[in-house]
């Protein structure tokens, strides 16, 4: 039987309909997280979290994806992504899209969150409900903590409008009367001091309250902002938050020092461009233009908000608050064997290849791999990449110890990892100070590949000892994140890793590599090559299915290929929790394409992908996504398990991902998702409950 004839060259699936938009499948993602505020079935905190969340993501939105689309339609650029829709028609469906999100999100806090924590006696008091001695104690400390640092600025040709920092709390006032110099002035600005919090917490026993009641810091200006005005009746105050451009850009061909270029750029970030404007929704209609007037925004990129411009200062709540009852119950991840105090954590991997999938595993022995190999007078070198590790970071420590011991130590330090640029500027300079060498990756290609490599003099020889990971080396996202890691000393992936590091710091080119298929130059090519032989597979009657698990579905020729390979007659089962820009179960092109999001306790992180070959399966661990930027714009890495305890493990582990019917969500034709429910008589089976009580 012919291999080829009968197959459907991708290029027949182009039609811009077969496409989901990018930023619109993102924001159902958001939508998603949403939904577990508002599931009952939630911890009540948890679910306060969950909102603050939403409430984050959506800014991040503004702050990059709709930010760059603004910049597009002002270039009056033409489509680029494959449903093609233009800039500005995206923009208005944008808008229409995340008014209803933002709607929904005070909706729920408003209906449901403030309700159920008052159940539980966790208030957040308007001025109206303020006892007398509440009252007093807030005067206090509006006198003693808010006044001597606030500045009100009323507004006239000496007093130009202020700059105004990206998501920062501000109140637009409207005054009647005339200053002490006789002036008259219509409005001013107050910014909210940024060192003060924005959720207060009285003092039970000097304010008659609960041991859970709060106070908002705008409540506490509202009510005392006539006090900045003396001798003018402030008629009117209002909250606003105004969103910015927050992308940085740098041009890497025309800077010397990459890490000073970042450093310079990143306090522009306060100041972009307005993209959003934040208001409380009893601002008039005049005050509201006005605003906008001074931001250079449209009515479109109007939000008004019944309740607090930024709903993440409520996240301060759950650490404020002392009740267990109310968050997810404790869970202790496992510690495997090879961790054991008088454990030899060489010895165990040389035994066999050892796989933690965090956050059900310790991330402790990832942590331990790197301090035991800078106390190991046997070790000689350790390299790592670094791309999101947090600004206290034990795996940072474990690196300066390695340092100072003198091991020769190289770090991979990505600088331009979106938000987090402050803090690796801050822990490159630590570790250069402790004597490693520092390097900032490649021009034009950011450094997202997760591996440590670590050089030890043995009997037999100098043996490379290897940590792959899908996840970043952050000891405090590896609690919250799925991810997968593996260690190895197997000689063909160590001396793999060994010639990538090579390629980072000297920029030699790799060539000959046995296990890992890298990005930017192979991986994109491969992918596409194992879904062409599924298709041939299922062609010619032979096992064919695929199973893939992502954070992100974006790029185009990987998306028409998969459905080339669904019309070809291979089962595709896609486990992709935020962006999927693929179609699924739409007539003669995906009827063989399912697609599931999983959202729940833990935010999934994990890439795997199964091919199942003819009977002869494969399956990858990987760090990339399938997006356009991961495939030709990032240094990444994908690895293979080979058959064994290891790979059925992960396989069993898929197969309860396929089988949730709690936290899995079904993405339509349509682009909407509804969320899985068990069969009749079909068990609740939610994986990541499953697997916190053990291995798949």
């Amino acid at each position: 039987m012919t291999e080829s004839t009968d197959l459907p060259d991708s290029s027949a699936f182009d039609a811009p309909e077969l496409f989901i938009n990018r930023e619109l499948s993102l924001l159902e993602f958001n939508d998603r997280v949403l939904e577990q505020a508002i599931d009952a079935g939630v911890p009540l905190l948890e679910r306060l979290k969950f909102l603050c969340i939403s409430s984050t993501n959506l800014d991040e939105f503004f702050e990059v994806r709709v930010a760059g689309l603004k910049q597009k339609a002002e270039l009056s650029n033409p489509p680029t992504d494959a449903d093609s829709r233009s800039p500005r028609e995206l923009l208005r469906a944008i808008s229409a899209r995340t008014h209803t999100l933002v709607d929904k999100q005070y909706q729920t806090l408003n209906n449901a969150l403030i309700p159920a924590l008052e159940a539980e006696n966790i208030r957040f008091l308007r001025r109206a409900e303020w006892k007398p001695d509440q009252r007093a104690w807030l005067g206090r400390y509006f006198e003693e903590e808010l006044l001597p640092v606030i500045s009100p600025i009323g507004l006239d040709p000496a007093h130009p409008f202020p700059r105004i920092l990206n998501k920062s709390l501000n109140f637009i006032v409207d005054l009647d009367g005339t200053d002490a110099f006789g002036r008259k002035i219509a409005h001013a600005v107050v910014q909210a001091p940024r060192a003060l919090p924005r959720v207060i917490q009285l003092p039970p026993g000097e304010t008659d309250s609960g041991p859970y009641d709060f106070v908002f810091l705008s409540s506490v200006i509202h009510e005392h902002v006539g006090d900045l005005f003396p001798s003018m009746n402030a008629r009117g105050c209002y909250q606003f938050r105004v969103t910015r451009n927050s992308d940085l850009y740098v041009d890497e061909e025309e800077v010397d020092d990459l890490l000073r270029a970042v450093e310079g750029e990143l306090p522009g970030r306060r100041y972009g461009d307005c993209v959003r404007l934040e208001v409380a929704h009893n601002c008039p209609e005049a005050l509201s233009d006005y605003l906008l007037g001074r931001f250079l925004l449209s009515r479109d990129d109007l939000y008004q908000v019944n309740g607090p411009v930024n709903v993440n200062r409520l996240m301060s709540v759950l650490d404020a608050v002392d009740r267990p009852d109310l968050k997810y119950p404790a869970f202790s991840p496992r510690l495997p064997q090879m961790m054991s105090p008088s454990g030899d954590i060489f010895a165990a991997i040389r035994s066999e290849d050892v796989l933690l999938h965090h956050p059900f595993d310790s991330f402790l022995p990832v942590i331990e791999f790197v301090r035991r190999a800078g106390e190991d007078p046997s070790v000689l070198a350790i390299k790592q990449t670094l791309y999101r590790t947090g600004p206290d970071s034990a795996v940072v420590d474990a690196l300066v110890g390695a340092a100072k011991a003198g091991k020769e130590v190289t770090v991979v330090v990505e600088l331009r990892a979106r938000f987090d640029e402050a803090d690796n500027i801050e822990l490159a300079n630590r570790l250069q100070a402790a004597g490693a060498h520092i390097v900032y990756g490649v021009v034009g290609y950011k450094t997202h590949a997760k591996m440590t490599l670590i050089v030890r003099r043995e009997t037999d020889g100098l043996v490379n000892y290897v940590h792959l990971g899908t996840g970043n080396y952050h000891p405090k996202t590896a609690r919250l994140y799925t991810d997968y890691g593996l260690f190895s000393c197997d000689a063909a992936l160590g001396n793999d890793v060994h010639e990538m590091f090579l390629q980072l710091t000297s920029l030699g080119k790799v060539t000959g590599m046995e296990r890992i298929i890298d990005a930017p130059f192979r991986l994109h090519e491969a992918i596409l090559a194992k879904i062409a032989r599924e298709a041939r597979h299922a062609a010619a009657g032979k096992p064919a299915r695929i199973v893939a698990k992502m954070n992100s579905l974006v790029e185009p020729q990987a998306i028409r290929a998969l459905y080339a390979a669904s019309c070809a007659g291979v089962e595709i089962d896609l486990i992709v929790r935020g962006i999927c820009c693929l179609r699924p179960g739409v007539a003669g092109v995906s009827d063989n394409i399912r697609v599931r999001s999983i959202v729940g306790r833990f935010l999934e992180h994990t890439r795997v992908f199964h091919f199942e070959n003819a009977g002869e399966p494969e399956l990858y661990l990987a760090s990339a996504d399938w997006m356009d930027r991961n495939f030709f714009r990032r240094v990444e890495t994908c690895f293979p398990l080979e058959h064994g305890a290891l790979y059925d493990r992960v396989e069993r582990e898929l197969s309860l991902y396929l089988a949730d019917n709690s936290n899995a969500w079904l993405l339509g034709t349509d682009g909407t998702y509804t969320p899985a429910v068990p069969d009749a008589g079909e068990a609740e089976l939610a994986v990541q409950r499953r697997l916190m009580e053990g291995p798949g």
